[in-house]
């Protein structure tokens, strides 16, 4: 009986330690079918930069480019952004990647029509094949795709028709091709980026897209309605083959062979640039960390990487918040091309452009003086009160004990502080008056959300001109919330006393009227020109609440006011008024400063104006701030 026992147990051990060896020789059978499609990929076609993809290297740790699952099984993404890659991608390669997420071609010179295989991948979600030379129809697509991006080539056909059933899909991008035809009634209910601009469509634009822009739209001559032109009898009705006409007139032979003589040398010409960049960059590879590229001009600070302090046990860790359309991780933000945009109170932010043209803002915080849990409770309360249209919207967040990063929206316009003092020399084109005042209202607008939803003991701390960031459309944004509660100790006297309300330099703690305070030398910085804290090349006073004050008991008022103002007609009542409630901010006894919100309805109140001019719902649209 025993020896039965026996010898039943050694037979389920030996099948077990089958299934084992079975699961291991079948995981490492379809990495070795992946790493064998993308070597015939390799040696398809030629690239500038040599790759350095050979069998004898193991494809998830040191293929360039090359991303794979956690168990280090499958390929998930391909990363080759600008590597020089000429030719035709060959069928039964890339498309045999079938646990493929991710695939980034972008500003090659691949060519000839997009294989079939590859679009259909079941897994593929992110699509970036811009500013490559492919032509010809696009076959059927993968449903689970969210970004598309084919623009900038030769693609042709009715390509809407083909992806309308697409309904996971956050980012289409198909400007500069040949795309033709009607636009078909779409249901795009996560779509939040969208370019069909010049193109060869036509018809009328159907309701659910005409959310987007003029520039979605432009550049398709027999495209109209809404935001377009309106629709004619003869526009809505044309019908799509007098449009695909133009592409059938025959070129003759001359024609053609000095066409194809011409791009012969440009393309030569183009290799020979490329090769010699490759060259200088020497061993900058794309799967290297981030490097800092650029500094903010006039500092001499040493360039450093914002992840550095990143441990290699937590690459994944990047928390992004519900609802977030970004579709990277933190290794792709490490990889990213970055440049410094400034050095502020609480750390130095970093305009961050990853391989798919995504463009995020990274700030990298010091001092942080609260532990893991007390910081991600912190975070996730600032997303939530950052739900405004006034507020620049937290993305994501890295913790770990030597590294803080926050990503946030690219605002394209920069901030209020560029624009009030950003060469201000021949050339310049100066903030008028009514921009000034919109701005004014809605970061007051903001700060007022803050104070009425964050509770009375939750305040900005840190409300200056650098800190207001402005998307295309000079919409005002606060930037930095949530930031002056984490940190163990204050900015430098000599950075913020110009912002800082006097009570705050003495008890170091922030307060809904230090708010106030902030916000009133803000608005005499807007008024004046001048800027509250010292730095090189830009207009500033000592003290500026002082100085003003100084000037208005000397009955100067008119000279406080920035000269580009004083050119325009008819705004000196106003900005009267405006340097009265400015005033009223920057009293000395916190008690006697208005609330945010009596600063807000002062502001709106300042013109007979329809005051719905300068309302904003949380519910505006923000499809100009990010990202490409």
């Amino acid at each position: 009986m025993k020896n039965l026992m026996k010898l039943q147990l050694l037979s389920v051990a030996t099948f077990i330690l089958l299934l084992y060896n079975f699961h291991l020789t079948t995981a490492d059978l379809d990495l070795n079918s992946d790493a064998q499609s993308l070597l015939k990929f390799s040696s398809s076609i030629i690239h500038l930069r040599k790759l350095n993809w050979n069998s004898s290297n193991p494809v998830c740790t040191s293929w360039v480019g090359i991303k794979c699952n956690d168990e280090g099984t499958r390929v998930i993404a391909i990363h080759l952004p600008g590597v020089g890659l000429f030719g035709q991608i060959p069928h039964n390669s890339i498309g045999k990647l079938d646990n493929l997420k991710i695939l980034s071609l972008r500003s090659n010179f691949l060519s000839g029509a997009l294989p079939s295989d590859i679009l259909s991948i079941p897994s593929l979600q992110s699509l970036y094949l811009q500013h490559n030379n492919f032509s010809g129809e696009i076959p059927v697509l993968s449903p689970e795709i969210t970004v598309l991006d084919l623009s900038f080539n030769s693609f042709s056909g009715n390509v809407l028709e083909t992806i309308k059933n697409l309904t996971r899909l956050t980012s289409l991008n198909l400007q500069f091709n040949s795309f033709s035809g009607n636009i078909p009634e779409v249901n795009f209910t996560r779509l939040r980026v969208l370019n069909i601009s010049h193109n060869i469509l036509n018809g009328s634009i159907p309701l659910s897209l005409q959310k987007f822009p003029v520039s979605s739209f432009e550049g398709n001559s027999f495209l109209c309605g809404s935001p377009l032109s309106q629709c004619s009898s003869l526009t809505s009705d044309l019908p799509s083959v007098l449009v695909n006409s133009k592409k059938r007139k025959k070129l003759g032979t001359g024609a053609i062979v000095g066409i194809a003589v011409g791009g012969f040398f440009i393309l030569l010409l183009l290799a020979l640039i490329l090769f010699f960049c490759c060259l200088k960059k020497n061993k900058e590879d794309s799967v290297g960390e981030l490097k800092v590229q650029a500094v903010t001009p006039g500092k001499n600070e040493k360039s450093d990487d914002f992840g550095s302090g990143v441990q290699a046990a937590e690459k994944n860790k990047l928390v992004f918040f519900e609802g977030s359309v970004y579709n990277f991780d933190l290794e792709d933000l490490l990889r990213a091309s970055a440049e410094v945009l400034g050095k502020g109170s609480y750390g130095t932010a970093y305009k961050a452009i990853l391989d798919e043209e995504t463009t995020v803002v990274v700030k990298r915080i010091r001092e942080v003086g609260v532990p893991k849990k007390e910081f991600e409770q912190q975070m996730e309360f600032v997303e939530r009160l950052g739900r405004h249209p006034n507020i620049v919207p937290l993305c994501a967040y890295y913790y770990s004990k030597d590294e803080k990063l926050l990503v946030y929206e690219y605002m394209h316009t920069g901030s209020l502080s560029s624009l009030l003092h950003g060469n201000r020399g021949l050339g310049r084109t100066p903030l008028d008056w009514d921009s000034r005042v919109k701005i004014s209202l809605e970061v007051a607008k903001g700060i007022a959300h803050i104070h009425s939803e964050g509770g009375a003991k939750f305040s900005h701390g840190n409300i200056k001109s650098s800190n207001i960031l402005l998307t295309r459309d000079l919409k005002g944004c606060i930037s930095d919330l949530g930031l002056a509660p984490l940190m163990t100790i204050l900015p430098t006297k000599s950075r913020c006393i110009g912002y800082f309300a006097p009570e705050v330099m003495e008890t170091r703690k922030f307060t809904h009227k230090s708010d106030v305070y902030s916000f009133g030398v803000l608005i005499l910085e807007i008024l004046t020109g001048k800027a509250p804290i010292p730095s090189t090349g830009q207009d500033e006073v000592g003290d500026l609440p002082r100085w003003v004050r100084s000037v208005v008991r000397e009955e100067w008022t008119a000279e406080v006011f920035d000269v580009e103002l004083m050119k325009q007609e008819h705004v000196e009542e106003e900005m009267v008024q405006m340097l009265q409630i400015g005033l009223a901010c920057v009293t000395r006894v916190p008690d006697m400063r208005p609330s945010m919100e009596e600063v807000a309805k002062m502001i709106g109140e300042l013109r007979a104006l329809d005051s719905s001019d300068y309302r904003l719902s949380s519910d505006d649209n923000r499809s100009n701030v990010v990202t490409p």
